[in-house]
């Protein structure tokens, strides 16, 4: 690890021209800051102070750190207790409105001129719509609601938040790098996207230490999403060199580091190398590379109770198994998937984890590959291990369909019986 900060752009390239199938014409999204190599709290007070020359801190902090760790007091008492106008211990999963509207009457009230939040998922997503209400005096739900990506009445003069947003996350799954955030209508319990001009964090923190607190299966399975995110990267077919590169150097990082993790718990250089490959990961979302059915299926997972990182295990192998059965037309979905094992089998620790396991490496598909490396870090792969019952599955198959990712899988999702096939094999 560093022992000096490390301070820059968390991306170099500006933004594709949709984030997540969202247009983003127009929108003005500014690469965040990434900051690493300090403790967590001595960064945040340093930057809050001599960045954003801030003095009256809301912090918005993951439940299980407030209660049984002491890292929110650390980052309170580096701060300054004075300079802390208030503290949100814990947020609902998926976000609710009513949350965000609340922090955001407190915030008003207090003069709130930085939000911080420690956590991941929820807390950062709920952070990312505080500072929109703050910057456009949203107080109700009816107005929150004019904001959202599905409105066919958004305002004309949306303004850009001007309260700065630090984040220092404590999982993989790296909402933090994204403009877009998701935020469920309380009355609806509809999860609606929010995404405008100025929106996302303004400086991400990245502390390993502070991660070994984090349970071994939300590091692990919010890991595999990033590692989704590169797979699924590197066998589109709209993949640029650019891309492969990222993606690339994105998988030998972290799926290595994963591994690591599972046999070590403790080791600082292997989460700071998740860290890091994080990172890569959204550089091609956030460049509008398009993603496939893993992505696709496993949005519809999560109304479910599933969490993104274990939809990820479940969805991914299974895709890749598809893709190529399906795919025998275009040699290319073979060819990039081949890609990918090479990647994976030149990583020593990877490549003994295979071995383990007994793999026969000519008959091997990327599927195996990937089963094998999920199982290795004890994490589940199956519907059933998740008590999502076969019945739901004509279901979950048509609302694939509508995802923006299932049409751009190698083997486009057009149909609700290719989805109900893949579904078929995980249950």
């Amino acid at each position: 690890m560093d022992t000096v900060e490390t301070y820059k752009p968390a991306f170099t390239e500006p933004p594709g021209t949709n984030l997540a199938g969202i247009p983003i014409k127009g929108l003005q999204l500014p690469s965040p800051w990434v900051s690493y190599g300090r403790p967590y709290y001595e960064s945040c007070a340093k930057h809050i102070k001599e960045t954003f020359h801030a003095s009256r801190v809301y912090i918005i902090a993951s439940g299980s750190l407030s209660r049984n760790t002491d890292k929110v007091l650390k980052l309170v008492e580096a701060i300054g207790e004075d300079n802390v106008v208030g503290l949100r211990k814990g947020m609902t999963p998926h976000t609710p409105w009513s949350e965000i509207l609340s922090i955001s009457a407190e915030c008003r009230k207090a003069k709130t001129d930085c939000v911080v939040t420690l956590g991941a998922g929820s807390t950062t997503d709920g952070a990312k719509l505080v500072v929109l209400c703050l910057a456009n005096a949203i107080s109700e739900p009816n107005q929150l609601a004019r904001y959202s990506v599905g409105s066919t009445d958004i305002p004309s003069d949306v303004k850009q938040p001007t309260v700065p947003l630090i984040t220092i996350p404590t999982s993989l799954s790296g909402g933090e790098y994204f403009s877009l955030a998701g935020g469920t209508n309380d009355s609806t319990h509809h999860k609606q996207g929010f995404l405008h001009s100025g929106m996302g964090s303004k400086l991400i923190i990245l502390d390993p230490e502070l991660c070994i607190t984090t349970p071994e299966y939300h590091w692990l399975s919010t890991g595999i999403r990033s590692v989704d995110h590169c797979v699924e990267a590197l066998c589109s077919l709209d993949a640029t060199a650019t891309s492969d590169d990222k993606a690339k150097k994105g998988l030998e990082l972290l799926v290595p580091s994963l591994l690591k993790c599972k046999a070590e718990p403790k080791d600082v250089e292997a989460k700071h190398r998740c860290q890091m490959a994080v990172n890569y990961a959204m550089d091609n979302v956030r460049a509008g590379i398009p993603m496939g059915g893993s992505h696709a299926i496993g949005h519809q997972l999560g109304p479910l109770g599933v969490p993104h990182g274990i939809t990820s295990c479940i969805m991914c192998p299974a895709v890749m198994k598809y893709n190529l059965k399906h795919g025998s037309s275009n040699p290319e979905i073979a060819r990039r998937q081949e890609k990918v094992k090479q990647i994976l089998r030149s990583e020593p620790e990877v490549a003994a984890t295979l071995k383990a396991a007994g793999l026969n490496e000519d008959s091997a598909e990327l599927g195996d590959l990937l089963d094998v490396i999920i199982r290795a870090l004890g994490l589940p792969r199956t519907l059933t291990e998740l008590e999502v019952s076969r019945d739901l599955i004509p279901d979950l198959s048509k609302r694939a369909l509508d995802d923006f990712w299932a049409p751009t899988n190698p083997v486009p999702l057009l149909k609700a019986e290719q989805v109900q096939e893949i579904l078929e094999t995980v249950i």
